[in-house]
């Protein structure tokens, strides 16, 4: 689990591709001073397992359902790359609930100037997913916990204070870019949980066969 308060920006060192698999390097030092084998690092807003590390970089496996799912297939060696550590029991929860389990990508549509602030106006790829997006809630943008300032035929707009910018590689998104997106994963389970379809045997009314008698018959009383 994380906070969406990025640590550190990295950059990449390195990509190997396979097809569809990818094996990714990057470099840090912040994430870097404590990690170990099967850490959890999140890349981008994607959570990642190292497989191996040194003082001033780790590397990571990105497999086919993450490559097609997020924008880590569009890397290029000295991006910098937004990178947070699991989170800490006790630590102080200063973003909000992500997971690092992407639900698709976006589309930098505009970025503008508005006081001391830049409104970034995000197309999502898939627009079910506005579902989960309201004026004033949460979501994660590459990593970055933000707060939804309103929602729009396709997607969204965020408002961007002078440190997240200048802290994280936001600050280098342009216009056409891809993005990776996080919804809030409360709105995600109250959805699952109003929507999911009932088995059709509960549908149609029809009552479990289990009784002591059924037990005892066949050996477990």
């Amino acid at each position: 689990m994380f906070t969406g308060l990025v640590e550190e920006v990295g950059r990449l060192k390195s990509v190997s591709r396979q097809g569809e698999a990818m094996v990714i390097t990057v470099g840090a030092t912040i994430v870097t001073k404590d990690v170990k084998l099967g850490d959890s690092i999140a890349v981008n807003g994607v959570c990642l397992t190292v497989t191996s590390f040194d003082r001033s970089s780790f590397s990571v496996d990105v497999m086919p359902e993450t490559y097609r799912k997020s924008s880590l297939n569009e890397l290029k060696t000295g991006e910098p790359i937004n990178l947070e550590r699991a989170m800490q029991a006790g630590a102080r929860f200063g973003g909000h609930i992500v997971q690092g389990h992407v639900d698709g990508i976006g589309h930098v549509l505009s970025r503008k100037v508005d006081a001391n602030a830049v409104v970034f106006t995000i197309r999502l790829e898939d627009p079910k997913q506005l579902r989960y997006i309201i004026p004033k809630g949460s979501v994660t943008i590459d990593g970055i916990s933000l707060t939804v300032v309103d929602t729009t035929e396709d997607g969204f707009t965020v408002s961007i204070i002078p440190h997240t910018l200048a802290e994280t590689a936001l600050q280098n998104r342009r216009i056409g870019e891809t993005v990776n997106i996080e919804s809030d994963i409360i709105g995600k389970y109250v959805d699952h949980l109003l929507h999911f379809r009932e088995p059709e045997s509960q549908k149609r009314g029809e009552t479990s066969k289990l009784s002591t008698a059924y037990l005892a018959e066949h050996g477990f009383l």
